[in-house]
């Protein structure tokens, strides 16, 4: 798997609903999905609230001792304004970061990820228990764990995606008229 960065690309990893790539063309029509990766150290959360998702959206928080999964992405220059606004950049809901991934054959690459601006604090519940303002939307789950399978990460990483606690929401009209999406 070669995934290089030239000047007119970036590599981007994506751990939420960028995992999907019907979901990822809509405003970055160049990316080219290049094999899966993570993220060493990090927790992947949920907080915040995202009216197009009615529900908070995935953040990661560093977190020794855990690993996030997710889709490696190639993706034009020309696009990063786009991805940028997709991840509320401008309204300082995201901010985007150049974090090593890790890959499968035990290579690092250098790539963008976006983290919320405020994180949650520490996760002291067990997930059943998830508080609702930190629980996502059932849509939104639906494209996270579509993307997860799609991408082909790990099976008991699709099975802790499959068990997060979501807040019940389970329509969009302005995405699912677009995109086909596993049940979760």
């Amino acid at each position: 798997m070669a995934v290089a960065k030239s000047c007119t690309t970036f590599n981007y990893f994506a751990f939420g609903s960028n995992l999907y790539s019907k979901r990822i063309h809509m405003g970055s029509p160049s990316a080219v999905r290049n094999g899966i990766g993570y993220l060493e150290g990090y927790r992947l959360d949920f907080f915040h609230y995202a009216a197009r998702w009615r529900g908070a959206p995935a953040t990661i928080v560093e977190s020794e001792g855990h690993r996030v999964w997710g889709a490696l992405w190639q993706i034009n220059t020309t696009n990063l304004p786009d991805l940028d606004k997709q991840e509320g950049v401008h309204n300082q809901v995201y901010k985007a970061l150049t974090l090593p991934v890790h890959l499968p054959n035990g290579n690092t690459i250098e790539c963008r990820v976006y983290q919320l601006v405020k994180n949650p604090p520490v996760q002291d519940f067990e997930e059943a228990d998830r508080p609702f303002e930190r629980q996502p939307s059932q849509s939104y789950m639906k494209y996270i764990v579509s993307g997860a399978i799609e991408t082909g990460l790990p099976e008991d990483y699709v099975q802790i995606l499959k068990a997060v606690k979501h807040n019940g929401f389970a329509g969009d009209p302005q995405f699912e008229k677009d995109l086909e999406v596993q049940d979760s």
